[in-house]
């Protein structure tokens, strides 16, 4: 079983926030691949179904963000999985607005998600960064972060959200740069 956690905040008012965008992402993985509904599960709300030959367990957590760690490691644990089964969808400011990159393990660069997640299991994991581009200026990052993408950006994220979703075969199988290049072409579409 792999599991794959999409981060971000719950409840209506986060849902188009730029730091929702690994809710989004696993969201559309779990439409375009016709996974399970989701169901309240490990503090958070997971869909099961398969991509291809692999298992994957979609997960939302449900806690916030800052506390995303202990619903992966609830669902990690019940699997009795470690961080290689794990990958992490989530916002990266350091990335411009709608690239997308893969690396395991490294750094925090700042993302509250992700020190939670490192606090409960170490840094080695997958990490699916998803570009929000930096605003320029450290004090309007929170601003940025916490604000709903611009009407002229929906496109290009939905563009985007279907693209890693129909090459989200290439994770389940492990080849990182292949889903990293065909995203990429599609997004170019």
């Amino acid at each position: 079983m792999q599991i794959w956690a999409g981060l971000g905040n719950p409840g209506d008012k986060y849902q188009a926030h730029r730091h929702n965008v690994g809710f989004l992402t696993v969201d559309t993985i779990a439409e375009e691949h016709h996974f399970s509904p989701w169901k309240k599960q490990f503090r958070g709300l997971t869909a099961e179904g398969r991509i291809g030959d692999h298992k994957i367990l979609l997960l939302k957590p449900q806690t916030f963000m800052n506390e995303s760690g202990g619903s992966v490691r609830a669902a990690l644990d019940f699997y009795k999985a470690d961080g290689q089964a794990l990958t992490v969808f989530h916002d990266e400011l350091d990335l411009a607005p709608m690239k997308v990159k893969v690396r395991f393990g490294g750094g925090l660069a700042g993302h509250n998600g992700l020190r939670s997640i490192n606090k409960y299991l170490g840094p080695d994991f997958r990490r699916v960064r998803i570009g929000i581009g930096h605003p320029g200026s450290k004090d309007r990052v929170h601003g940025h972060v916490l604000g709903n993408y611009h009407k002229t950006e929906i496109d290009d994220l939905g563009q985007m959200l279907v693209a890693m979703a129909l090459e989200a075969h290439w994770l389940a199988e492990g080849d990182d740069a292949r889903f990293m290049n065909d995203v990429a072409l599609r997004q170019q579409d």
